[in-house]
């Protein structure tokens, strides 16, 4: 039937007032300010190391928040997300207040949402891909505070999702390390099947997590939760376990694991090899960071209490640093400083956590770099010689070098010295597997697009791999990981299992 030209007039009006009300809705959703996360104030949270900084969102935060995401057509928040979270499916079933829903959606792709909404670096991934800050150069949606958000209100429910499993197929894998990279393998791999066990080192699940990140930052209590959630997935855990020393792969195969993931980190501290670096009170930034977050050590209760100091100085501009330098500032350092041989622009360290620091009195001392430690007569460290610098073309990081300034030295006081200029990998592993190809740096060498080692049954990410890297990119090597190891095992021992 020919439809009248009166009919396609009101139809074209039609298609225009919905159009219309697009635009609309769209003005109305950029209208919104980019909501700010409530803060304990710094005067109260430094007095203790187990206060969460940031306090979250309140629902009603939240779903206003939620309301400015365009839902774009193709949303390449997406792409700047190592884990591949489905942001605007998660984001719109927090604006219609399906939180739960919004929750389930993160478990899909990420085994430790509550963890990532904490410690991801948002603002130069997915965030920094958001469209108000590709066309518009305005802030974006609060991604990170909307994935917090929903994670922490599903665990403050008590109803806790389970993401959907496969069919246990019977094959058993193991996972050397339980960071994030050796969870987030777990997670995918429990979703398709497989028996995973995890073995870690320490007394403790959750690696860096637990050891490397202040429970200001992230408590163990919610890192826990998701663990928790791992072992509801099928997912066994072994403490104490060392493997390379409490038992090889040789041994492990034997007990019928078919293939591995080696997720053991860098946990193997630098320093700068400059005179006067063995002096009593210089230490790694590991060894400050793991004596307090996870052997309490900074309770007066404590066995091996930590050393504190009037005059506390952190080596480094990463976040590692300004863990360490804020963990100073709890334990009753009068001066606790920042000394980065780079300007504070340079700094690796997340925005939020310098901002976080400098509200809570943590000096700056930038274009500086220690040159030699100074000890009094009981080989105790009393002062740092440092010398100024200046920056010239940029590195290999694309950062402009540090160059020093001829003349400029100068000492500082320095009771308590934490030197934060990065890890190695974990050398177990590498130096106890014969036939794994190893790399001149001593991580683990990979077919990139497959996390694949040189044995094939042998899989490997995180920072064993990259030699240090966010919580994040661990966490997507590991998802890469359990994709290809799959592939793997379904070619090696599934496919006969069908056949026969």
């Amino acid at each position: 039937m020919e439809r009248s030209e009166e009919y396609i007039k009101n139809e074209r009006k039609q298609e225009w007032r919905v159009e219309l009300q697009k635009l609309t809705k769209a003005k109305d959703r950029m209208a919104v300010e980019r909501v700010e996360m409530t803060e304990m104030a710094p005067e109260e949270r430094i007095k203790s190391q187990r206060v969460e900084v940031n306090v979250g969102l309140t629902k009603e935060q939240a779903m206003l928040e939620a309301t400015r995401c365009m839902d774009c057509v193709n949303p390449t928040c997406m792409e700047g997300c190592p884990v591949s979270i489905n942001i605007p499916k998660f984001i719109k079933n927090i604006e219609r207040g399906n939180i739960l829903e919004a929750a389930s959606v993160l478990k899909e792709t990420s085994a430790l949402p509550a963890v990532c909404g904490r410690v991801c670096p948002q603002e130069v991934q997915c965030e920094q891909r958001c469209f108000y800050v590709e066309k518009l150069n305005l802030p974006s949606v609060a991604i990170g505070h909307l994935e917090r958000f929903a994670a922490d209100f599903e665990r403050e429910s008590g109803v806790i999702s389970v993401p959907e499993l496969a069919e246990s197929n019977g094959v058993k894998v193991a996972v050397i390390g339980s960071g994030p990279s050796g969870l987030s393998f777990a997670g995918d791999m429990a979703k398709l099947g497989y028996d995973v066990t995890v073995f870690e080192a320490l007394h403790e699940i959750g690696g860096v997590l637990k050891y490397g990140i202040p429970e200001f930052r992230l408590p163990n209590a919610v890192v826990d939760v998701e663990i928790e959630n791992l072992r509801r997935m099928g997912v066994k855990f072994i403490t104490n376990y060392i493997v390379g020393q409490t038992a090889s792969l040789d041994d492990l195969r034997e007990e019928g694991y078919k293939a591995f993931y080696v997720g053991s980190g860098a946990g193997l501290p630098r320093f700068m090899n400059i005179p006067g670096e063995n002096s009593n009170g210089i230490m790694s930034s590991n060894e400050y960071l793991t004596r307090v977050n996870l052997m309490g050590a900074d309770s007066e209760e404590s066995d091996t209490p930590i050393l504190r100091g009037k005059n506390v100085v952190v080596v480094g501009g990463g976040n590692t640093a300004m863990d360490s330098v804020r963990t100073a500032k709890r334990l009753g350092a009068e001066r606790a400083i920042i000394v980065y041989r780079r300007s504070e622009e340079e700094m690796p360290a997340r925005v939020e956590e310098v901002h976080h620091a400098k509200q809570e009195g943590i000096e700056f001392l930038t274009l500086t770099n220690p040159i030699e430690y100074i000890a009094d007569e009981n080989s105790r460290v009393k002062q740092i010689k440092v010398q100024k610098m200046e920056l010239g073309e940029p590195d290999a990081s694309g950062r402009r070098r540090p160059i020093p300034m001829e003349g400029s030295e100068y000492t500082i006081d320095a009771t308590v010295v934490v030197v934060a200029v990065g890890v190695s990998p974990n050398p177990l592993i590498p130096n106890s597997v014969e036939g794994l190809e190893v790399s001149k740096w001593g991580t683990i060498e990979v077919v990139k697009d497959k996390m694949q080692s040189s044995i094939p049954e042998v899989f490997a990410g995180g920072d064993i791999v990259r030699g240090g890297a966010t919580v994040i990119l661990a966490m997507g090597d590991g998802r890469k990981a359990a994709k290809n190891m799959n592939i793997y095992l379904q070619e090696k021992y599934l496919s006969n299992k069908v056949e026969h």
